[in-house]
């Protein structure tokens, strides 16, 4: 499996990356930035790109509303120039507290942008003159649509490197991780539990790799947790007690009730009451009660946090159903022992 590392959006571009490159060193295959609503992932994948020389570069995520599909793709083919071919595009459709809270956008028909924004990648990658005349994208914009009539199919005038840049998509609904497994070199999911993935999952990835291309290579499912290796009793309870109150507020507050898809997931999971219990007592202002009602089961299933022995362990389960790539948030306290829990880990996953 390659070790994927989350990276902070919130600091400074240059004190991440001056941290960054020790992970490199110790094995890091891949660092993953969110964007939400700091500064741009792209300027800071760009500073990233010239300060590393072999880690991969992936967004995680660009939604799919804040920028045209022509401009997320002149977006991948830059990024990728620039880090000589180790970009990964990461989209997804982010929620519609990003969405229309900042960007002012209307949050909609997820599924059937994505499938738009797919197939104008490839096709700008391609160098093709640019023609698509989808339900919600129109290029050029024809005069039925609003537009001018003067716009003309145009192809991109830089030759990319790469015509078949990766793409990840971050899914977790049944309709959406079938589409992952249908049209994307990746599928990034949040909150993993393996021993229960199959119910939560299976449907739908069977469902997509019915219908993937033999173009597409084998499926890349990379899959968030969080890390610490350690036999420090009071130091490994301190980091399950930071994955409880992270799995707290994403289960309990993120979102309205009936429209939290982390609540939903954590439903198919099997957790269905202490999922309505987290829900309740987090909209209710008990934060703290709302993370001791986290099942014991979620919070050490989806983390690796322990000794080498338990760690090796639940890596050995993320192998056993298919995990190709961990994305793992290193909780150790000091620097030099989290770049120490990325080598264990890379050492354990080879």
């Amino acid at each position: 499996m390659k070790i994927g590392m989350p990276i902070a959006y919130a600091g400074g571009f240059k004190e991440t990356v001056a941290e960054l490159q020790d992970y490199e060193a110790a094995g890091l295959d891949a660092v993953l930035l969110p964007e939400v609503y700091t500064f741009d992932s792209v300027s800071q994948i760009g500073y990233i790109a010239a300060k590393t020389e072999r880690v991969e570069l992936c967004t995680s995520i660009l939604n799919i509303y804040s920028r045209t599909p022509a401009l997320l793709a002149m977006t991948a083919a830059g990024l990728d120039h620039v880090s000589d071919g180790r970009f990964v595009l990461g989209i997804g459709a982010s929620g519609p507290q990003v969405v229309e809270g900042f960007h002012g956008v209307k949050y909609d028909a997820p599924l059937a942008r994505t499938r738009e924004v797919v197939d104008i990648c490839r096709s700008v990658w391609r160098r093709e003159k640019l023609e698509h005349h989808g339900k919600f994208y129109d290029v050029p914009l024809t005069p039925e649509r609003g537009g001018s009539g003067l716009g003309k199919p145009l192809k991109l005038i830089n030759h990319p490197l790469r015509a078949d840049i990766p793409m990840v998509l971050a899914a977790l609904g049944p309709k959406n991780v079938a589409l992952a497994a249908e049209l994307f070199e990746g599928w990034e999911p949040i909150f993993y539990l393996p021993e229960r993935a199959h119910d939560a999952f299976g449907d739908a990835l069977a469902e997509g790799r019915a219908k993937r291309s033999a173009d597409l290579p084998p499926l890349d499912i990379a899959v968030d947790t969080r890390l610490l290796v350690s036999d420090d009793a009071d130091a490994v309870e301190a980091a399950r007690q930071e994955v409880r109150e992270h799995l707290a507020l994403y289960v309990g507050g993120m979102g309205a009730r009936g429209k939290n898809f982390y609540n939903d997931l954590a439903v198919r999971f099997g957790f269905e009451e202490a999922a309505a219990r987290i829900q309740d007592l987090f909209l209710g202002g008990q934060k703290a009660e709302a993370a001791a009602a986290v099942p014991d089961e979620l919070v050490d299933g989806i983390s690796l946090i322990g000794s080498r022995e338990h760690v090796a362990e639940r890596v050995g389960a993320y192998r056993e159903v298919g995990v190709t790539t961990l994305n793992a948030a290193p909780l150790a306290r000091t620097h030099e022992q989290r770049v120490a829990d990325v080598a264990t880990l890379k050492e354990l996953s080879s």
